[in-house]
Protein backbone atom coordinates (compact mmCIF):
# COMPACT_ATOMS: atom_id res chain seq x y z
CA UNK A 1 0.00 0.00 0.00
CA UNK A 2 1.35 3.44 -0.90
CA UNK A 3 0.89 6.72 0.91
CA UNK A 4 -2.09 8.84 -0.10
CA UNK A 5 -1.28 12.39 0.95
CA UNK A 6 2.43 13.09 1.15
CA UNK A 7 3.11 14.65 4.56
CA UNK A 8 5.37 17.67 5.05
CA UNK A 9 7.39 17.99 8.23
CA UNK A 10 8.93 21.43 8.71
CA UNK A 11 12.22 21.59 10.60
CA UNK A 12 12.48 24.79 12.65
CA UNK A 13 16.09 24.33 13.90
CA UNK A 14 17.48 27.29 12.01
CA UNK A 15 15.01 29.74 13.47
CA UNK A 16 16.84 28.90 16.69
CA UNK A 17 20.19 29.28 14.91
CA UNK A 18 19.32 32.90 14.08
CA UNK A 19 18.13 33.54 17.63
CA UNK A 20 21.25 32.08 19.18
CA UNK A 21 23.56 34.10 16.94
CA UNK A 22 22.65 37.17 18.95
CA UNK A 23 21.11 35.75 22.11
CA UNK A 24 17.80 36.69 23.63
CA UNK A 25 14.39 35.37 22.70
CA UNK A 26 13.91 36.35 19.06
CA UNK A 27 13.10 34.86 16.65
CA UNK A 28 11.15 32.27 18.63
CA UNK A 29 11.17 28.77 17.09
CA UNK A 30 7.95 27.87 18.88
CA UNK A 31 6.20 30.79 17.20
CA UNK A 32 7.65 29.62 13.88
CA UNK A 33 6.30 26.13 14.52
CA UNK A 34 2.81 27.48 15.23
CA UNK A 35 2.95 29.52 12.02
CA UNK A 36 4.16 26.48 10.07
CA UNK A 37 1.26 24.46 11.43
CA UNK A 38 -1.17 27.19 10.34
CA UNK A 39 0.38 27.21 6.86
CA UNK A 40 -0.25 23.50 6.38
CA UNK A 41 2.72 21.65 7.88
CA UNK A 42 1.71 18.14 8.88
CA UNK A 43 4.36 18.00 11.58
CA UNK A 44 7.28 19.86 13.12
CA UNK A 45 10.82 18.54 13.35
CA UNK A 46 13.35 19.79 15.91
CA UNK A 47 16.85 18.43 16.53
CA UNK A 48 18.09 18.86 20.09
CA UNK A 49 21.82 18.52 19.60
CA UNK A 50 24.15 17.56 22.41
CA UNK A 51 25.89 20.96 22.15
CA UNK A 52 22.54 22.86 21.98
CA UNK A 53 23.82 24.90 19.03
CA UNK A 54 20.29 25.76 17.90
CA UNK A 55 17.29 24.10 19.57
CA UNK A 56 17.54 24.14 23.38
CA UNK A 57 15.64 22.27 26.07
CA UNK A 58 13.19 25.10 26.66
CA UNK A 59 12.22 24.99 22.97
CA UNK A 60 11.21 21.35 23.32
CA UNK A 61 9.15 22.26 26.39
CA UNK A 62 7.42 25.00 24.40
CA UNK A 63 6.82 22.85 21.33
CA UNK A 64 5.26 20.04 23.33
CA UNK A 65 2.93 22.52 25.02
CA UNK A 66 1.94 24.50 21.92
CA UNK A 67 1.66 22.08 18.98
CA UNK A 68 -1.42 20.23 17.84
CA UNK A 69 0.46 18.53 14.98
CA UNK A 70 3.05 15.83 15.75
CA UNK A 71 6.54 16.71 16.96
CA UNK A 72 9.36 14.72 15.37
CA UNK A 73 12.17 14.84 17.95
CA UNK A 74 15.54 14.33 16.25
CA UNK A 75 18.33 13.20 18.53
CA UNK A 76 21.57 11.30 18.90
CA UNK A 77 21.45 7.85 20.48
CA UNK A 78 22.72 8.96 23.90
CA UNK A 79 21.45 8.28 27.41
CA UNK A 80 20.73 11.98 27.92
CA UNK A 81 18.58 12.26 24.80
CA UNK A 82 16.75 9.05 25.54
CA UNK A 83 15.83 10.37 28.99
CA UNK A 84 14.58 13.65 27.49
CA UNK A 85 12.47 11.80 24.92
CA UNK A 86 11.00 9.49 27.56
CA UNK A 87 10.08 12.49 29.69
CA UNK A 88 8.39 14.46 26.90
CA UNK A 89 6.86 11.53 24.99
CA UNK A 90 6.87 13.15 21.51
CA UNK A 91 4.86 11.60 18.71
CA UNK A 92 8.03 10.61 16.85
CA UNK A 93 11.71 10.12 17.60
CA UNK A 94 14.29 10.09 14.80
CA UNK A 95 17.79 8.86 15.60
CA UNK A 96 20.50 10.71 13.68
CA UNK A 97 24.30 10.59 13.67
CA UNK A 98 25.90 13.56 15.33
CA UNK A 99 29.43 14.99 15.27
CA UNK A 100 30.39 18.13 17.16
CA UNK A 101 32.46 19.58 14.32
CA UNK A 102 29.88 19.17 11.55
CA UNK A 103 27.78 22.11 10.37
CA UNK A 104 24.82 19.87 9.56
CA UNK A 105 24.08 16.16 9.56
CA UNK A 106 26.52 14.82 6.99
CA UNK A 107 25.36 11.26 6.49
CA UNK A 108 23.21 8.43 7.69
CA UNK A 109 23.32 6.50 10.93
CA UNK A 110 25.29 3.24 10.82
CA UNK A 111 22.52 0.95 12.02
CA UNK A 112 24.14 -2.17 10.58
CA UNK A 113 27.31 -1.62 12.58
CA UNK A 114 25.45 -1.00 15.84
CA UNK A 115 22.34 -3.13 15.51
CA UNK A 116 22.42 -4.86 18.88
CA UNK A 117 22.94 -1.65 20.85
CA UNK A 118 20.37 0.27 18.81
CA UNK A 119 17.75 -2.47 19.19
CA UNK A 120 18.06 -2.17 22.97
CA UNK A 121 18.16 1.62 22.80
CA UNK A 122 14.92 2.06 20.85
CA UNK A 123 12.94 -0.53 22.83
CA UNK A 124 11.82 1.86 25.63
CA UNK A 125 11.06 4.57 23.06
CA UNK A 126 8.78 2.21 21.18
CA UNK A 127 7.24 1.02 24.43
CA UNK A 128 6.21 4.58 25.32
CA UNK A 129 4.41 4.83 21.97
CA UNK A 130 6.81 6.93 19.88
CA UNK A 131 7.09 6.36 16.15
CA UNK A 132 10.81 5.53 16.00
CA UNK A 133 12.67 6.28 12.79
CA UNK A 134 16.29 5.88 11.74
CA UNK A 135 18.01 8.47 9.54
CA UNK A 136 20.06 6.41 7.11
CA UNK A 137 21.73 6.41 3.72
CA UNK A 138 19.82 4.85 0.84
CA UNK A 139 21.67 1.58 1.29
CA UNK A 140 20.19 -1.92 1.40
CA UNK A 141 22.43 -3.07 4.26
CA UNK A 142 21.19 -0.20 6.42
CA UNK A 143 17.55 -0.77 5.46
CA UNK A 144 17.83 -4.45 6.37
CA UNK A 145 19.39 -3.50 9.70
CA UNK A 146 16.50 -1.16 10.51
CA UNK A 147 14.04 -3.96 9.93
CA UNK A 148 16.15 -6.30 12.05
CA UNK A 149 16.22 -4.01 15.09
CA UNK A 150 12.49 -3.32 14.95
CA UNK A 151 12.52 0.30 13.75
CA UNK A 152 9.19 0.80 11.94
CA UNK A 153 10.25 3.93 10.02
CA UNK A 154 13.30 4.97 8.04
CA UNK A 155 14.25 8.42 6.77
CA UNK A 156 16.55 8.38 3.76
CA UNK A 157 19.28 11.04 3.62
CA UNK A 158 18.77 13.05 0.42
CA UNK A 159 21.80 15.32 0.86
CA UNK A 160 23.97 13.84 -1.90
CA UNK A 161 21.07 14.03 -4.36
CA UNK A 162 20.25 17.63 -3.43
CA UNK A 163 23.90 18.70 -3.59
CA UNK A 164 24.38 17.14 -7.02
CA UNK A 165 21.28 18.95 -8.29
CA UNK A 166 22.41 22.31 -6.88
CA UNK A 167 25.88 21.93 -8.39
CA UNK A 168 24.67 20.83 -11.82
CA UNK A 169 26.24 17.37 -11.58
CA UNK A 170 23.42 15.73 -13.50
CA UNK A 171 24.91 12.24 -13.78
CA UNK A 172 25.54 12.16 -10.02
CA UNK A 173 22.04 13.50 -9.44
CA UNK A 174 20.55 10.65 -11.45
CA UNK A 175 22.65 8.07 -9.61
CA UNK A 176 21.60 9.40 -6.21
CA UNK A 177 17.94 9.61 -7.20
CA UNK A 178 18.09 6.01 -8.41
CA UNK A 179 19.43 4.93 -5.01
CA UNK A 180 16.60 6.72 -3.22
CA UNK A 181 14.03 5.30 -5.66
CA UNK A 182 15.22 1.72 -5.30
CA UNK A 183 15.60 1.81 -1.52
CA UNK A 184 12.22 3.48 -1.08
CA UNK A 185 10.51 0.66 -2.97
CA UNK A 186 12.62 -2.00 -1.23
CA UNK A 187 11.92 -0.69 2.27
CA UNK A 188 8.24 -0.28 1.54
CA UNK A 189 8.04 -3.89 0.38
CA UNK A 190 9.58 -4.92 3.72
CA UNK A 191 6.76 -3.12 5.52
CA UNK A 192 8.76 -0.08 6.64
CA UNK A 193 7.35 3.45 6.45
CA UNK A 194 9.64 5.61 4.33
CA UNK A 195 10.48 9.28 4.83
CA UNK A 196 13.06 11.38 2.98
CA UNK A 197 14.85 14.52 4.10
CA UNK A 198 17.89 16.83 4.02
CA UNK A 199 18.67 19.49 1.44
CA UNK A 200 15.42 19.40 -0.54
CA UNK A 201 14.42 22.59 -2.37
CA UNK A 202 11.65 23.73 -4.72
CA UNK A 203 13.84 22.69 -7.65
CA UNK A 204 14.73 19.17 -6.57
CA UNK A 205 11.81 18.06 -4.39
CA UNK A 206 9.61 16.93 -7.29
CA UNK A 207 11.25 13.64 -8.27
CA UNK A 208 11.37 12.54 -4.62
CA UNK A 209 7.82 13.66 -3.88
CA UNK A 210 6.64 11.69 -6.91
CA UNK A 211 7.77 8.38 -5.40
CA UNK A 212 4.48 6.75 -4.35
CA UNK A 213 5.98 4.82 -1.42
CA UNK A 214 7.28 7.94 0.35
CA UNK A 215 5.00 8.94 3.24
CA UNK A 216 6.73 12.08 4.49
CA UNK A 217 9.33 14.69 3.57
CA UNK A 218 11.18 16.64 6.26
CA UNK A 219 12.46 20.01 5.05
CA UNK A 220 13.92 22.82 7.11
CA UNK A 221 16.92 24.89 6.06
CA UNK A 222 15.61 25.80 2.62
CA UNK A 223 12.16 26.76 3.89
CA UNK A 224 13.59 28.95 6.67
CA UNK A 225 15.89 30.61 4.13
CA UNK A 226 13.02 31.27 1.74
CA UNK A 227 11.00 32.70 4.62
CA UNK A 228 13.43 35.64 4.75
CA UNK A 229 12.31 36.63 1.25
CA UNK A 230 8.65 35.66 1.07
CA UNK A 231 7.51 34.89 4.59
CA UNK A 232 7.27 31.56 6.38
CA UNK A 233 3.66 30.82 5.47
CA UNK A 234 4.06 31.46 1.72
CA UNK A 235 7.33 29.47 1.67
CA UNK A 236 5.57 26.45 3.16
CA UNK A 237 2.56 26.84 0.86
CA UNK A 238 4.86 26.88 -2.17
CA UNK A 239 6.73 23.77 -0.98
CA UNK A 240 3.42 22.00 -0.40
CA UNK A 241 2.36 22.98 -3.94
CA UNK A 242 5.57 21.53 -5.41
CA UNK A 243 5.06 18.30 -3.47
CA UNK A 244 1.38 17.93 -4.36
CA UNK A 245 1.94 18.63 -8.05
CA UNK A 246 4.70 16.01 -8.19
CA UNK A 247 2.63 13.43 -6.32
CA UNK A 248 -0.41 14.06 -8.55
Amino acid sequence: MTADKLRLGVNIDHVATIRNARGGDNPDPVRAAIMAEAAGADGITAHLREDRRHIVDADIDGLMAALTVPLNFEMAATDEMQAIALRHKPHAVCLVPEKREERTTEGGLDVAGNDTALAAYIAPLRDMGARVSMFIAADRVQVDACLRIGAPVIELHAGAYADAWAEGRWDDRDVELAKITHMTAYAHDLGLEVHVGHGLTYDCVGPVAALPQVAELNIGHFIIGEAIFQGLGPAIVQMRRCMDEARA
